[in-house]
């Protein structure tokens, strides 16, 4: 008899959550939180138009700083280093780089240095890019808000050049301000879209966005004069990388007053 009672009160007691829930569906739908979101982002880059004629395939890595609202519009800050180990131009230091040079890859230059000795001297693409961005995620489930397609739109200063890491300083010819004279400084303004997936966790633990983007740089060289080619380095140029990103989200939102309990 006591379980039968037991059984009628917890069918009572259930009948009106489960009326509830036909009513007004199985969930409250949940609003889009807002707060700062401190990103950690990672490139790899396939260059195209000028880029392609002087490096190969990159790395980004970078942090960037956005803002999301209520309304899912996000605004911030980024900023990115380009890394790479690919240089593809025949015509680089052909006047100072060892004639019978055999290891020339595009990775490494053979040098005489001071000391008579042959050196072998790497080579890296390197330079970083800072800017602006603006865009929004495209929610497609109420039940998740914060998720969804995100569209990114960014604008900025990107600086690129070639570094020459001669460690022991033996090479005499790229000693100095001789090593301006062939680095390929360029800099310039760039524009950047961005669109991918963006997940943020119930718990906070799990957060991240994953997509593809594509970066335009309208740059120049910077160089008076390039003393491997025999001539100024100020020809304008346009620098495209085409990306796929992933990136690592904490995100600090503010709290709903109904998420807040008092003890």
């Amino acid at each position: 008899m006591r379980k039968f009672l037991f059984a009628a009160l917890l069918s009572l007691s259930v009948l009106p959550a489960l009326a509830q829930d036909e009513i007004f569906g199985p969930t409250a739908k949940d609003k889009p939180r807002h707060g700062f979101i401190f990103n950690g982002n990672a490139d790899f880059d396939i260059p195209a138009a000028d880029m392609a004629k002087r490096f190969g395939v990159s790395y980004r890595l970078g942090p960037a700083v956005t803002y999301k609202t209520a309304s899912n519009w996000v605004f911030g800050v980024k900023m990115d280093f380009i890394a790479g180990n690919l240089i593809k131009q025949d015509s680089f230091m052909i006047n100072v780089r060892d004639k019978y040079n055999t290891n020339f890859n595009g990775k490494v230059l053979e040098f005489i240095d001071i000391n008579g000795y042959r050196s072998g001297v790497p080579v890296y693409e390197r330079g970083y890019m800072v800017g602006v961005q603006v865009g929004r995620i495209i929610n497609f489930n109420k039940y998740h808000p914060d998720d969804g397609l995100m569209l990114l739109s960014s604008v900025g200063f990107m600086q690129h050049k070639i570094d020459i890491y001669d460690r022991d300083k033996s090479v005499a010819q790229i000693l100095g301000p001789y090593l301006k004279g062939y680095d390929r400084l360029t800099n310039g303004l760039y524009v950047e879209q961005y669109a991918g997936y963006t997940y943020f966790a119930k718990n906070g633990l799990l957060n991240f966005n994953l997509g593809v983007d594509c970066s335009v740089g309208f740059t120049q060289g910077r160089r008076d004069y390039l003393f491997d080619v025999m001539r100024p380095d100020t020809k304008k140029r346009t620098d495209i990388l085409f990306g796929l990103r992933g990136g690592w989200m904490i995100p600090v939102f503010r709290k709903k007053v109904e998420d807040i309990s008092f003890e």
